[in-house]
């Protein structure tokens, strides 16, 4: 085998450009002098052949980015494809990395952040950064030429002493070979280890919730749920996104921690979702604390269309970083609950500054988290994933499941980051390496149920199994008490799969097969 050769090149605004190369194998760093310059352009290449039978791997920007294996014809798509009014309209450019990367749009070229593999059969070529600090590793692929191009993302950043233009873990061998030894040079550890299986109440009731609605679900969650299994409260219990102090009085007039001691007199462990670093449209905190939202171009950032519009906080604020401190220590403490879902994370770091990486930024946003947890868990979602490596106890793999198998053909050509059962399964299947490494995966949930499904019985069934053998959270969001025996034995089983199914492993080179095995017997299912 040829010896790879990572060569880079170092622009700035002073001077001539810094080139080198180095070998592309083990622990890599590219590190250079520079004295008091602007970065203007960090790249670098390595020339990579890949045959027809080759799988890559490229990550999304964030969990819900579509992040399947491509063939060598296989594309990322952008959003040029899309009217520019629609665009505009629901800030579809606003959910990935669609409004700092330069798409390609051409076949045989795929592009992704922070790590990307080249696999052939079981074996695999991982290329992998150990410190986004210094901005995001960006990947790009173009099959064609056989060259893989990096870049960082810290053009317009100042830099004076020693800069870290790379710092890669780059081998080849198994899939527990590669990826053991990348988390080992990071030195990144999972928090837990522990599967969660439980509830969430968002498919189930979506923002429709209340008072009623949670002990109504506590009565079909005792029969089925064991003690510490989590009892998640969804979006809708707040008066509005960024509101979160006092929940909504007409549908929790008893506030939340009578909610929170309901469930643990259950015997589950509670969890309340919530977005810290964003606020919609019409909220009180927009009105009373403008100075608050984080501004571009002199304008408020917006990060998507959802509740009408929905607006960064900038966290360069002391009184922004002391109302989410605020805001955890109540729900954390006060009301009581274990686990908080903390969602669109994203927002938190969306550019950075001279001298902050947009990376670096996002890495700040979840230790700021971290620290005003103290201790209790968190879920993280809608969230960049190198960011949240060793941070979080679980995380968010994948998109939104819908419930049905792939929405309609409108959204399937919108963005990345749409909501999808068939690709929550493929980012749950091509980001697996994730759980019991850098924190334990959660899919999103499975469904049992017959109605408000349109899921066929044998898609629920890959879904359950992908999440059941791939994840290491496990939720449900079915109406419990309504059950029948047979669901009920179904549910019971899918528990059992979690916790007692072996050897499980993945098949992709002709569509995705799942092999594992069960109850002393060898299993495959294809998914895909």
């Amino acid at each position: 085998m040829a010896e790879r050769i990572l060569k880079y090149c170092i622009e700035t605004e002073n001077g001539a450009p810094v080139t080198g190369s180095v070998k592309a194998d083990g622990v890599v760093h590219v590190r250079v002098p520079l004295k008091n310059t602007r970065l203007k352009k960090v790249t670098a290449t390595v020339e990579l052949p890949a045959s027809e039978t080759t799988r890559i791997f490229h990550n999304g920007y964030q969990n819900w980015t579509y992040s399947p294996e491509y063939d060598v014809n296989g594309r990322t798509r952008g959003l040029k494809h899309l009217p520019c009014f629609l665009r505009g309209a629901f800030q579809i450019n606003r959910y990935g990395d669609y409004h700092f990367v330069k798409y390609p749009y051409k076949k045989g070229i795929t592009h992704g952040e922070s790590w990307c593999y080249f696999r052939n059969g079981k074996q695999f070529l991982l290329f992998g950064s150990l410190d986004e600090i210094p901005g995001y590793t960006l990947f790009t692929y173009n099959a064609k030429k056989g060259l893989l191009s990096l870049e960082r993302d810290c053009a317009g950043m100042k830099a004076d002493g020693e800069f870290h233009a790379f710092d890669l873990y780059i081998a080849e061998g198994t899939e527990q070979e590669v990826f053991d030894g990348w988390f080992r040079a990071m030195d990144v550890k999972p928090l837990t280890d522990k599967k969660q299986f439980g509830y969430s109440s968002w498919y189930n009731r979506y923002q429709d919730i209340n008072d009623a609605t949670i002990t109504d679900d506590l009565v079909g969650a005792k029969t089925l749920l064991r003690e510490g299994d989590l009892f998640q409260i969804d979006d809708g219990w707040e008066t509005a996104v960024g509101d979160w102090l006092v929940p909504d009085a007409k549908k929790f007039p008893n506030g939340l921690k009578t909610a929170a001691d309901a469930i643990h007199e259950a015997g589950f462990r509670a969890g309340l979702w919530l977005a810290p670093f964003v606020c919609q449209k019409g909220s009180k905190l927009m009105a009373e604390h403008p100075d608050w939202l984080l501004t571009h171009d002199g304008k408020p950032w917006s990060d998507g269309s959802n509740w009408g519009g929905f607006y960064s906080l900038d966290i360069d604020n002391p009184e922004v970083v002391a109302y989410v401190e605020k805001v955890l220590d109540r729900v954390l403490n006060e009301w009581g609950f274990d686990l908080v879902k903390l969602d669109f994370l994203y927002g938190a770091a969306p550019f950075g500054t001279e001298t902050e990486s947009r990376a670096a930024r996002m890495c700040r946003a979840m230790n700021i988290l971290r620290k005003a947890c103290r201790g209790k868990q968190i879920l993280g979602c809608g969230v960049p994933l190198w960011p949240a490596f060793g941070i979080v106890e679980y995380c968010r793999v994948g998109c939104d499941v819908g419930l049905d198998w792939n929405d309609n053909k409108l959204m399937q050509i919108t963005h990345r980051e749409r909501v999808s059962t068939k690709q929550s399964i493929e980012d749950t299947t091509f980001r697996r390496q994730l759980t019991g490494r850098a924190f334990m995966g959660d899919p999103d949930v499975f469904f049992l149920r017959e109605g408000n499904c349109k899921l066929t019985p044998e898609e629920k069934e890959k879904l359950y199994t992908v999440n059941a053998l791939l994840g290491g959270m496990l939720l449900t969001s079915d109406a419990l008490n309504a059950y029948t025996d047979e669901k009920k034995a179904q549910f019971a089983y899918v528990r059992d799969l979690m916790e007692n199914a072996t050897d499980v492993t993945v098949d992709a080179d002709d569509g995705v097969v799942l092999h594992w095995t069960f109850g002393g017997e060898a299993k495959s299912l294809r998914i895909l």
